[in-house]
């Protein structure tokens, strides 16, 4: 009798060992496919059953968590979500994430090993949600959202010396905040703004790419100057007017008088095509992709920390195409946040920073978790170079097409465009503006800013970008030096 109490007890035994194992099994090995498994609701229920972290500018909260008392407790909510909506993006039950709320969901959502505890992993509890603190300056984001008014386009904003962005503002926008539940009208209202002509979701300020028009005369002028194609930005050059393109019977037309072998100062002051046209070409293929590579186009793995779409200038193309590709046509195109890093480059002597918008993420309870360094990008050109720049620039805005942006007392330099657009040219142009600005007190330069807008208004190239975009950058460039 005793021997089959025995066997009965050591099976209980194994069936004990064996159910300890197994339970251990899909504790412990298959934790996190569980976890990840669709079919799996509490860790939906986990995610919303909390408050989410929030983002902030200037130290201020511009999301907050509403208590629904529903199965998927919290919901995301913003404060001037149209303005902050570029920084943000949103965070939805249905549709997921964008953005800062993307990028830092592991900090905000409270799933972040950062804010694991030493027996976190025991007890497997979500932690509460930690923050993430922007570089974002609040006057800076207002003035160039009021500045577009509705208009479509955008504006980005850095500090040249660290690559920090200040502003960074799309337009039209959207309110995040009616994505960020799950009913039906959530549905609605992603479909009317997913579908719509006005395209509000859309980033303009990192996500869309323009043809940089004149803007981009910078960049060419950098590596004119860089390749030795240009010795003295005073002297005439060899360039007729009208110029031919090469190897086609196509004239190049000047909106501007005066530019027949113009110096390379007068060119960018008055913003001769056929001059700027002409030296991309002598610069050659190979010497302007070295160029514009250094400035941050054909990139494709730029993130800030949400990615950036790459500018782009052809890595094949004949001479002229080389030349219309020189003066921001052809198939050149650009962010707005690549434009403002063109003028930070100049504004920073040559040296370009690698531009950030999340300055830290912290716990709730203020402690730093991580922090963004700052760090070279690239030598975008020479010291010697930058430094001409600046005042070629600076001549640009004190007596060239960027007036409309001049600050009084203040060391302002600009460069306008108007970018074609459309079939045949047909459509409105998009007008450009870049600019820097430095106070009479300082060491270096405060802000560059890239401004576009889409539906400007303008009979003559560069006039429009004078007139439509330079007020905005010059509004957001005294809300930077006001502090």
């Amino acid at each position: 009798m005793i021997r089959y109490i025995r066997r009965a007890a050591a099976c209980c035994l194994v069936l004990l060992v064996a159910l300890l194992v197994n339970a251990a099994r899909v504790q412990i090995l298959q934790a996190d496919a569980l976890d990840d498994n669709p079919a799996n609701r509490r860790a939906t229920l986990a995610r919303y059953g909390q408050p989410r972290g929030d983002i902030l500018v200037d130290g201020e909260a511009v999301t907050d968590s509403l208590d629904t008392g529903q199965p998927l407790r919290y919901e995301r909510t913003y404060t001037d979500g149209p303005l902050y909506a570029p920084v943000t993006g949103y965070a939805s039950q249905i549709y997921g994430t964008t953005l800062v709320e993307n990028a830092e969901d592991a900090v905000l959502s409270g799933t972040s090993p950062l804010l694991t505890p030493l027996w976190g992993d025991l007890t497997r509890k979500r932690q509460r949600g930690g923050d993430a603190v922007t570089t974002i300056k609040a006057s800076m984001q207002r003035a160039a959202y009021r500045g577009l008014g509705g208009k479509k386009g955008a504006v980005a904003a850095v500090e040249p010396a660290t690559g920090r962005i200040l502003a960074l503002v799309s337009s039209p926008s959207y309110d995040p905040g009616r994505l960020s539940g799950n009913g039906p009208a959530v549905k609605r209202a992603w479909t009317a703004m997913t579908t719509g002509p006005e395209q509000p979701m859309l980033n303009r300020a990192i996500r869309q790419t323009y043809p940089p028009g004149s803007t981009f005369k910078i960049v060419t002028a950098a590596a004119a100057l860089d390749a030795g194609a240009v010795s003295d930005v005073n002297a005439p050059t060899v360039t007729p007017d009208p110029y031919i393109l090469p190897g086609t019977s196509t004239t190049l037309p000047n909106e501007a008088s005066g530019c027949e072998n113009a110096s390379l100062a007068y060119a960018v002051e008055v913003s001769c095509n056929t001059v700027m046209a002409n030296l991309g070409v002598k610069v050659g293929l190979a010497g302007m992709l070295k160029a514009v590579g250094r400035f941050g186009f054909n990139d494709t793995r730029l993130r800030i920390p949400s990615g950036v779409a790459k500018s782009n200038f052809d890595k094949k193309m004949g001479p002229d195409q080389l030349a219309l590709s020189s003066i921001g046509q052809f198939d050149t195109t650009a962010t707005p946040l690549q434009m403002a890093m063109v003028a930070a480059a100049v504004a920073n002597g040559g040296e370009l920073k690698y531009p950030y918008l999340v300055d830290r993420t912290t716990s709730a309870h203020g402690t730093t978790l991580a922090r963004t360094a700052e760090r070279d990008y690239q030598q975008a050109m020479s010291p010697a170079t930058a430094v001409q720049l600046q005042q070629l620039m600076v001549d640009v805005v004190e007596k060239g097409t960027g007036t409309s942006a001049a600050i009084p007392g203040v060391r302002v330099g600009g460069k306008t465009g108007t970018a074609q657009n459309g079939v045949g040219n047909r459509g409105l142009p998009y007008a450009w503006f870049i600019s820097w600005a430095q106070a009479p007190d300082a060491a270096r330069p405060a802000v560059a800013v890239a401004v576009v807008v889409e539906d400007a208004e303008a009979k003559r190239m560069d006039i429009s970008g004078g007139g439509d975009a330079a007020p905005i950058a010059k509004a957001v460039m005294e809300a930077a030096l006001a502090g």
